[in-house]
């Protein structure tokens, strides 16, 4: 039992309180006032932290300066149940302990003897009965302190007592004060401190610390605490321990430390409340906002009248919020009551709360909420509620809110078709986040067993994983995704395309693991998916040109826009951008565009923006096609792409700003762009042609002749020969140096006419040609190194790159120039050379000009 005192009060009373004059000079006065005039009973009632213990600790302080003699007693809910517990606190504090009547007495007679004490004692002297949180007292005592209260004219009393309403459960009868037959009246007063206001908030925190507080932030923690003084006080204190200034930039951690005491409060709050309170209050916390006072109420189990009634005394807390749809203040208030529940208790109270929301039709954003901390409901309305809300997070930019969402979903149960789908979807908002999370997520829709329902999620992640690049991992599920008998025709045949698509853009990816084999595509398609790509092999190979415009608008047909996918109608488009129909093909980019940012699919919306710069270029502008990078860089920054994507558009930008004649800008382009396997993709050889074209500027002729002749090695071994794409011959005979009447240039520039004329759209190519010949004219007197020949007899079956070693070695430069020159290790220049002198049958570096010929030969 703990005993009340008068030490322990005036412990409390030396601060002084802020905003309570008016509830001190009352209390000053009747203390004042026991001698001679009336005897007084008053009550405190506030909410938890409103300060009613801080004026009772007053009223002790005021009763010593008046000579009013003081005993209290503190309830407590663990001392509700001891009988006359709080009697019994007073007795000590009045230091008559041994006066108590015997336990085993009567009521009415325990009653009646401890009325007599006190009445005696107070005839001695004018007493102050002080009772700190009555809705804790034991029936016994309040029984007692009801009968002191009728007898309060009989002696110079002043009855006070302290009481939190919302706590109180309402078995207690109030306080009456009795008459007297001499006609000794008593005052009867309740007080109900107020919250403090800005003004009163700013006093209180300059006194705590000490120093002058700023406007805005007393202003702000006014707001912040709801003018609660034991809330500020809790504030106060945490500054003072981390030495923090009350000022205007130290908000932040205002709003924490609001927060904290919230939690701090709703805890032991939470602790102190009767069970039926708890449950009330943990209903509110699931609920939120949300919660109608029937959604409460079933989850309590109770009727409407109990759970309002509830809802009322809980008001009183400061915790929540006004209005029929109570709240709590601060999240973490929430969570510190529900902390008491155990995890699965509480997942399934939100569960329950999932179900009553649902029925309630509640909006997404809230019974979302409710779904993210429940456990698994098994239900289709849980998953269709989750993506709805996840697809608004995603339009409005919060794709970590969506990735929940979507991540919750996939816990439930639900049919594999609609899996696919959230997968799909996930895919698309990690994508910026985690790219090898977006391509895992795709890659684990092919994986699913489905019927053919899930056929348009298959397509939509194969497609994607082709648009992003990631052609290699793509093909062998594809042709397992093939292998099941129940794939309609049409989507049949878009993951047939997506299938041929990827394999030319990594030649030879298709191999042994891809079974059943996957069947080639017809040479007249129908369907519009395998027409785009097939157009797109026809313009690679440089083969047939009204063939491949007839194929590419078949794949662009109207009718055809909603059932292709993205991935088969950009590369009709890039098809059409090679037979010289640029506005058809812009036009198509558009409406992919459009479709693409309406979706919110970034690789399509990107790569669409790609073929957009490669079309800008082909038509000879350069600003155009910067502008477009610029668009498909904010869409597509460089880590989303697929490094064997990657090359791509970091070549396309330094074509761009070299047709410009900005040679430091698009040589910082293609610097240091190596992504881990990007060297086996087509996308690699935009980059090789780039850089040689860059070196070829900048004058270096054997290492830009070195990058183009890779660049066309890349190209054949993919049998694409259509000088339109990248016309490589020209830049490589330029890097030579004059043509002349004969000679590897002169051969090179022939074999590219010859191709075009094959092709059959000469000017696209001529006005290239052109360019690249008033290129080849200035390289040449400014050229800094030896050029390369593209091929030469004398070099007995040497690789590429044991050529772009040995000829610049043969013509006299040391192993250091040349690695400097090619952008290569030192030990890789001393192993191509090792390599080439076993293979020419030579010992020594003076040989090998000799055994090279002509292409050891200085250029003069």
């Amino acid at each position: 039992m703990t005993h009340g005192n008068t030490g322990h009060w005036a412990g409390h009373g030396g601060t002084a309180l802020v905003e309570r004059d008016r509830e001190q000079k009352l209390l000053r006065d009747l203390l004042n006032g026991l001698r001679g005039g009336p005897s007084a009973l008053v009550e405190i009632d506030g909410g938890p932290g409103s300060g009613r213990s801080a004026l009772l600790n007053q009223a002790v302080t005021l009763a010593g300066r008046a000579g009013v003699r003081v005993v209290t007693a503190h309830a407590s809910w663990e001392e509700s149940a001891l009988r006359y517990g709080i009697a019994d606190q007073l007795l000590a504090a009045l230091g008559r302990p041994d006066d108590a009547p015997p336990s085993d007495s009567d009521d009415a007679v325990i009653v009646e003897a401890l009325c007599q004490v006190f009445l005696a004692a107070a005839r001695v002297q004018p007493l102050l009965v002080a009772v700190d949180d009555t809705q804790w007292a034991d029936p016994h005592s309040w029984r007692w302190l009801r009968s002191l209260a009728r007898l309060l004219p009989d002696a110079p009393m002043m009855l006070l007592t302290t009481r939190c309403g919302v706590l109180a459960d309402g078995t207690h009868d109030p306080l009456e004060p009795g008459s007297s037959a001499t006609g000794r009246t008593v005052a009867r007063h309740t007080l109900t401190p107020a919250p403090l206001s800005a003004a009163g908030v700013t006093e209180l925190l300059t006194r705590a610390h000490g120093r002058p507080v700023d406007p805005a932030f007393g202003t702000a923690a006014a707001h912040a605490a709801g003018g609660n003084p034991t809330l500020l006080r809790t504030v106060a204190g945490r500054f003072a321990r981390h030495d923090w200034p009350p000022a205007a930039d130290h908000l932040p951690h205002l709003v924490d430390s609001v927060a904290e005491a919230f939690r701090e409060r709703a805890a032991r709050t939470a602790a102190a409340l009767p069970a039926e309170l708890l449950d009330v209050l943990r209903a509110i916390a699931v609920c939120g906002q949300d919660g109608t006072p029937d959604m409460i109420a079933a989850l309590t189990e109770s009727d409407g009248t109990d759970t309002a009634r509830a809802v009322a005394r809980l008001a009183g807390t400061g915790l929540l919020t006004d209005g029929d749809r109570p709240a709590f203040h601060e999240p973490r208030a929430a969570e510190a009551v529900l902390a008491g529940l155990g995890a699965d208790r509480r997942e399934q109270l939100y569960a329950r709360a999932a179900r009553h929301a649902h029925r309630a039709a509640v909006p997404d954003s809230g019974l979302t909420r409710m779904l993210l901390a429940a456990h698994v409901v098994g239900a289709t309305w849980a998953v269709d509620a989750l993506r709805r809300e996840a697809a608004r997070c995603r339009a409005v930019g919060d794709l970590r809110a969506a990735a929940r969402l979507l991540h919750r979903a996939l816990r439930e149960p639900m049919a594999p078709a609609s899996r696919a789908k959230v997968f799909v979807e996930l895919s698309a908002v990690v994508l910026a986040t985690s790219p090898a999370a977006s391509d895992r997520h795709l890659r684990s829709v092919l994986l699913t067993r489905a019927d053919a329902s899930a056929g348009p999620s298959w397509v939509e992640a194969a497609g994607l994983l082709v648009t992003r690049g990631d052609v290699v991992s793509v093909q062998p599920l594809i042709a397992r995704v093939l292998d099941h008998t129940d794939v309609n025709a049409q989507d049949r045949a878009a993951l047939r395309a997506l299938y041929w698509l990827a394999e030319h853009s990594q030649r030879g990816a298709e191999h042994e693991l891809d079974r059943p084999a996957v069947a080639a595509l017809p040479d007249l398609p129908a369907e519009p998916a395998e027409a785009g790509v097939a157009a797109w092999h026809c313009a690679l190979r440089g083969q047939d040109i009204d063939r491949t415009r007839s194929l590419a608008r078949t794949a662009l047909a109207p009718a055809a826009r909603d059932t292709t996918p993205p991935a088969a109608q950009l590369a009709a488009c890039q098809a059409l951008l090679l037979t010289g129909d640029f506005a058809e093909a812009q036009a198509a980019l558009v409406a992919i565009l459009v479709r693409a940012q309406r979706s919110g699919t970034r690789p399509t919306a990107g790569l669409a923006l790609i073929v957009e710069a490669q079309a800008a270029l082909h038509q000879g502008s350069p600003e155009a096609a910067v502008t477009s990078l610029d668009r498909a860089q904010h869409v597509m920054p460089p880590h989303c792409w697929h490094p064997m994507m990657a090359p791509a558009p970091a070549g396309l930008r330094a074509l761009a700003h070299l047709a410009l004649g900005d040679v430091a800008t698009a040589e910082r382009a293609v610097e240091g762009v190596r992504p881990a396997g990007a060297e086996s993709g087509l996308a690699w050889a935009y980059l090789l042609y780039a850089r040689g074209r860059v070196r070829l500027a900048g004058g270096q002729g054997g290492a830009a002749l070195a990058d183009l002749l890779e660049c066309g090695r890349l190209l054949l071994a993919r049998q694409v020969a259509n000088p339109v794409l990248l016309p490589w011959r020209s830049a490589a005979a330029a890097a030579h140096g004059p043509a002349g009447r004969g000679g590897p240039a002169a051969d090179l520039l022939a074999e590219e006419r010859r191709l075009t004329r094959v092709w059959g759209a000469p000017d696209n190519i001529d006005q290239g040609l052109r360019y690249v010949a008033e290129v080849a004219l200035r390289t040449v007197r400014t050229a800094k190194a030896p050029a390369v020949p593209p091929a030469a007899p004398s070099g007995r079956g040497l690789t590429v790159a044991e050529l772009r070693v040995a000829i610049p070695a043969a013509r006299g430069m040391t192993n250091r120039a040349i690695a400097a020159e090619l952008s290569m290790p030192l030990r890789a220049v001393e192993l191509h050379l090792a390599a080439a002198y076993r293979k020419l049958g030579i010992t020594r570096r003076v040989e090998l000009a000799r055994a090279l010929g002509p292409l050891g030969r200085k250029s003069r």
